[in-house]
C-alpha cells in the first residue's frame, strides 16, 4: 500500500491512547465516513501496522499498533498490554476526551495522555496522572475518569496532587457513592468540577461526528 499521513496520523492517535475502537479513529482522525475509515483501517491491518481482535464480549473490536507500526513513527517499540479489567474505563477516557474536544473545539495537540505522561517520567518511581490533561486559554486541566470506588485516602491524594500541578481538574463518575464524596471534597480545592458520566457519555456518542 502507498501510505499517506493519514496514515501515519492514525497510528499515532492509537499510540496515545494505547488502543481505540473504530469509531474513536473516525472523529479523532478526521474520516469523512465510518465506511471510508473501516476501509482504511482494514488496509492497515493487511499491511501489518495494526491489529484487531475482540477481547471482551460486547465489545467493539481494539485496535492496536503493532511493532511494525510503532517503527514506521518513531514510537517506543515495546508492546502496550490491554488490561482486560481497564478495558471499559479506557473506552470511557477516549469518549470523554473526544466530548471535550468537541466541546471547546480543541486540537489533538491540546491533548495528552495518561500513556504520554507516564513517557515522560522515564524510568524513576511510578507516579500518579490523571487520564489525560487538556490545555484551554492557557490554562491546564486534569481530568479522570472515576468508575471503582477507591479509598477516600487515595481519592484525596489524588485530588491534592492535582490541584498542586495544573489550573483545575474535572472528575467524571457514574457511581453514587464517587460522586457524593467528590462533590463534597470539591469544596476545599478551587478548581475542581464533578460530572455526571452518563452526560457526557450521551453528548458524545449524539455527535454527527461519531454517527
Amino acid at each position: 500500500m502507498v501510505l499517506m499521513e493519514r496514515d501515519k496520523e492514525v497510528l499515532r492517535v492509537i499510540y496515545r491512547m494505547g488502543f481505540c475502537l473504530g469509531r474513536h479513529i473516525k472523529f479523532l482522525v478526521g474520516f469523512s465516513s465510518a465506511r471510508v475509515c473501516d476501509r482504511r483501517l482494514a488496509k492497515l491491518i493487511e499491511a501489518g501496522y495494526l491489529s484487531r481482535k475482540k477481547y471482551l464480549y460486547g465489545v467493539p473490536y481494539l485496535y492496536t499498533i503493532t511493532h511494525r507500526g510503532r517503527i514506521l513513527i518513531g514510537a517506543n517499540k515495546r508492546e502496550n498490554k490491554i488490561r482486560l479489567e481497564q478495558i471499559t474505563h479506557d473506552i470511557h477516557v477516549v469518549d470523554v476526551l473526544i466530548y471535550f474536544r468537541s466541546k471547546y473545539n480543541l486540537l489533538l495537540s491540546d491533548f495528552e495522555s495518561e500513556r504520554e505522561l507516564h513517557i515522560k517520567d522515564g524510568f524513576g518511581g511510578r507516579q500518579h496522572h490523571p487520564d489525560f490533561v487538556f490545555v484551554k486559554g492557557g490554562k491546564t486541566f486534569a481530568v479522570e475518569v472515576e468508575l471503582t470506588l477507591k479509598s477516600k485516602m487515595r481519592l484525596e491524594k489524588n485530588i491534592r496532587d492535582n490541584y498542586i500541578k495544573y489550573d483545575g481538574q474535572i472528575w467524571l463518575t457514574n457511581n453514587k457513592k464517587i460522586h457524593s464524596f467528590l462533590s463534597k471534597i470539591a469544596d476545599e480545592y478551587a478548581g475542581m468540577q464533578v460530572m455526571n458520566l452518563e452526560e457526557a457519555l450521551e453528548k458524545c456518542q449524539s455527535t454527527k461526528s461519531l454517527e
